[in-house]
């Protein structure tokens, strides 16, 4: 009998591509040409200003040693690290005690001062076991030391935003120079473009060592949430928790005083000689063309920042996240979209002064248009909506997509009818952050406005400068008036995209 020789294992077969996927190649070869665009090479023309000379030689390191014999220029980078990191020290651990009163304490009136979270999330369980030992041991012992890596977070954080900012520092320095309005001084008073690109490389250091700093946090934060973990209910304790409240009640009345001093001011007839309460900032902001226009662009900024933003966001994480093939482009994509977490909006707003006020770059004929402040802002906050976006698409079974391939379905097909439903209520979210932050900015769009593309938060300095504060008080009650009915229009909208779309979650 001749033996039986096994049958020879198959070889695996591989699955064509289908031809829609080169459209889905193509579409995020023009994502990543968007990026690079807007975001790479102006901060690459930065690098490069930095080592030129006022007639475009290269100098090597001579600014910044110019820079290193400027007596007046280290005097504001002295000022810039002992501010933020006095603000550091001092905001911390106030916002750390806040969140623990919300988070482990029976206060009355959480909802109403609930607002900051700053604690990673504990195990309830460990604290629920050692209820017997003293407060204050719990603390020292399990609250401390498993929050320590989000306060190291805050901390790196809180100082990158406060050596970074512009406005406060604009409003309210007046001869105290730091880093942020050095940059500002330097480009547009003094016209000195390459100490300009030397402090703007300097505001970015402190912001690319805190992204890799909380990178290397977050590995090393372990899970202290187990299976058998259950929640954690605070008890009653009468002297604690109306200490607390008291705590909680300072802060709350610290920031409402900060603003309601605002709004007070904004209706005070001539701040701070006439206190007679007056109508005459509203008006002149409503009637005022050149006050008026400010405004209607920031809503056209912040409309189209909303709309183009999270169409561009949300695309293109689905394309990284949902979608196979180029690789490399795709590691290229995910670096770039990470990037802005790192990037100042002053350090941004001084690239896109550099590359697009370039006569010889095609793109020039963006420069002084809302369109330019749209996409600079856009890319100023991808960061956050591109996570956003990525977590609402990880939480999705990758079978809708393996399915559809196997049916030949096109992967567009399988987005619009399947994926933008289930994600809407994320693409809200997204719009949403959009939207008011684009109210608000400033540092990504000074350097980019002309008269006719002046936006709010700009005329607000402007009108500081000329002395009218209690007009500029006027428009920031404005901007914050919107800002507020936004959020509450967002809020309908997300309930009712609610109702429409995720009704299968019930």
């Amino acid at each position: 009998m001749a033996a039986v020789l096994p049958a020879p294992h198959a070889a695996p077969v591989k699955q064509s591509a289908h031809w829609t996927d080169r459209i889905a190649h193509l579409a995020m070869l023009v994502v990543a040409l968007a990026l690079v665009a807007f975001l790479a090479l102006p901060l690459l023309t930065i690098l490069v200003q930095a080592l030129q000379g006022k007639d475009e030689q290269f100098v090597g390191l001579a600014n910044f040693i110019e820079y290193a014999k400027t007596p007046s220029l280290l005097d504001s980078l002295w000022n810039s690290v002992w501010v933020s990191a006095v603000v550091t020290v001092v905001t911390v651990p106030l916002a750390f005690g806040f969140a623990y009163a919300l988070a482990r304490s029976c206060m009355p009136l959480k909802p109403l001062f609930r607002g900051i979270t700053l604690i990673p999330l504990l195990a309830p369980s460990l604290l629920s076991a050692i209820s017997l030992t003293s407060a204050r041991r719990k603390f020292f012992t399990i609250t401390l030391p498993g929050a320590k890596y989000g306060l190291i977070s805050a901390a790196l954080v809180t100082f990158t935003l406060v050596i970074t900012d512009f406005g406060i520092p604009k409003v309210i320095g007046g001869s105290f120079n730091v880093l942020a309005t050095d940059v500002f001084k330097l480009v547009i008073g003094q016209q000195d473009f390459s100490k300009g690109a030397v402090v703007a490389i300097l505001l970015l250091a402190p912001a690319v060592l805190t992204f890799a700093v909380d990178g290397y946090v977050s590995r090393r934060q372990t899970a202290m949430l187990t299976a058998r973990a259950v929640p954690y209910s605070p008890k009653p304790a009468r002297a604690f928790d109306a200490a607390i409240t008291l705590y909680c009640s300072l802060i709350a009345f610290l920031v409402l005083a900060m603003l309601g001093m605002a709004v007070f001011a904004s209706f005070a007839s001539f701040w701070p000689y006439n206190l007679t309460p007056s109508l005459r900032h509203y008006v002149l902001g409503l009637v005022d063309a050149e006050v008026s226009v400010g405004f209607v662009n920031s809503l056209k900024m912040a409309a189209g920042t909303a709309v183009f933003g999270t169409a561009l966001v949300f695309c293109g994480a689905y394309l990284l996240e949902k979608t196979k093939g180029m690789d490399g482009l795709r590691s290229i994509v995910r670096l770039l979209a990470m990037l802005p977490m790192a990037v100042p909006g002053l350090v941004l707003g001084l690239g896109y002064i550099f590359f697009f006020n370039e006569p010889r770059n095609p793109l020039n004929g963006l420069y002084h248009t809302v369109t330019l402040l749209t996409l600079c802002t856009i890319v100023h906050f991808y960061t956050t909506g591109h996570l956003t976006a990525v977590t609402a698409l990880k939480s999705l079974d990758g079978e809708f997509e393996a399915v559809s391939a196997s049916l030949k379905v096109p992967f567009f097909k399988t987005f619009w009818r399947v994926t933008l439903p289930i994600c809407t209520p994320a693409l809200v979210d997204i719009a949403r952050y959009f939207f008011i932050n684009a109210m608000t900015t400033i540092s990504a769009v000074v350097f980019l406005y002309s008269p006719e593309t002046k936006v709010a938060s700009i005329a607000i300095l402007n009108l500081d400068e000329a002395g009218e504060i209690g007009a500029a008080a006027a428009m920031a009650v404005l901007i914050g008036v919107v800002s507020a009915i936004a959020t509450l229009l967002f809020m309908a909208l997300a309930w009712w995209v609610n109702r429409r779309t995720q009704a299968w979650r019930t």
